[in-house]
């Protein structure tokens, strides 16, 4: 055991930062996050926290400020002189920049992960990386944990005959293991980006004529995709359409998108808080925070995370 455990909450996500504290019975330290009255991020940890196992909670979803958030939370942490810091990160943002695919552009998931480490943290606990690769971006230990275990007891319970789990070309491992847990054979969208946040579907491989579709995916941003995705499954002969995905950015008018269209029900993890965001009874939470809260104490009693992938 490395010290007593410890967890701070940024603002990013208070809710899930809770529930993961209700989990492993710790309570959060007392931490102040606030603003200057030029709204610059002031940070003070009320409680010693020298020598201590500590986990800051906080995803870092735009705007940038949850990012800065976290970067200072880590440098006061580490000038407390914890013993061991790992960052929590629900929601690893900017890692859709991942790779030189363009002349002049930067590698953003590297270049975070790059200030995280430089920052404090000892280690890292994220969730559905938009790029599995990204773990290697990270010069410090990172685990990387999968949210399927939530979305399968929730389709287990629907009961839905005749199901087909639907990925895309970048999500098809994920996907794989989750048709495989639900019993369902795997199509998969064959689709192109004339330009960021805009997807045109061209083809759908694999059978789903008379099924019920479930569409899995790491994030939704515009909302175009899946509802682009829903309406060919549609013209293909689904029967019903339903999604869910761990990471509900759910930027613009995605939201009035997702409504209108022909999904039936959608189904989202809570590693981004959704609390100013007004769903409407079509979108439904499920919460990853007995996922992190395990793992949490497992990292802290020096025990295998990776059981937690089965």
């Amino acid at each position: 055991m490395n010290g007593e455990i410890k967890l701070i909450a940024g603002n990013s996500n208070q809710i899930l930062a809770q529930k993961i504290s209700d989990y492993i019975k710790v309570e959060l330290c007392d931490t102040e996050v606030a603003r200057f009255s030029d709204d610059e991020i002031r940070v003070k940890i009320n409680e010693n926290i020298r020598g201590m196992d500590l986990f800051i909670i906080q995803s870092t979803n735009a705007p940038a400020e949850n990012l800065l958030e976290l970067l200072i939370l880590l440098d006061a942490a580490s000038r407390a002189s914890a013993r061991r810091i790992t960052a929590v990160i629900p929601y690893f943002g900017y890692a859709r920049q991942d790779r030189k695919d363009q002349p002049r552009v930067p590698i953003t998931a590297k270049l975070v992960a790059n200030l995280i480490a430089k920052a404090g943290a000892n280690r890292v606990l994220t969730m559905d990386l938009h790029a599995a690769q990204i773990q290697g971006f990270f010069d410090i230990p990172a685990d990387h944990l999968f949210s399927n275990p939530v979305f399968f007891d929730y389709f287990e319970k629907l009961n839905l005959e005749n199901p087909v789990a639907i990925s895309d070309i970048g999500t098809i491992k994920m996907v794989r293991a989750f048709a495989k847990k639900i019993n369902a054979p795997l199509a998969v969208l064959d689709k192109r980006r004339p330009s960021p946040n805009h997807a045109e579907i061209l083809n759908i491989i694999g059978e789903v004529k008379d099924k019920n579709a479930i569409i899995r995916d790491d994030m939704i941003d515009t909302g175009g995709t899946l509802t682009e995705a829903a309406l060919a499954l549609t013209k293909k002969g689904a029967k019903r359409i339903f999604a869910c995905c761990t990471h509900p950015v759910l930027s613009g008018d995605s939201i009035k998108k997702i409504d209108k269209s022909l999904i039936e029900k959608i189904v989202l993890a809570d590693t981004i808080s959704t609390e100013d965001k007004k769903l409407s009874s079509k979108f439904e939470i499920v919460s990853v925070s007995d996922i992190f809260g395990e793992a949490i104490l497992r990292i802290h009693n020096e025990e295998s995370v990776s059981i937690l992938f089965e």
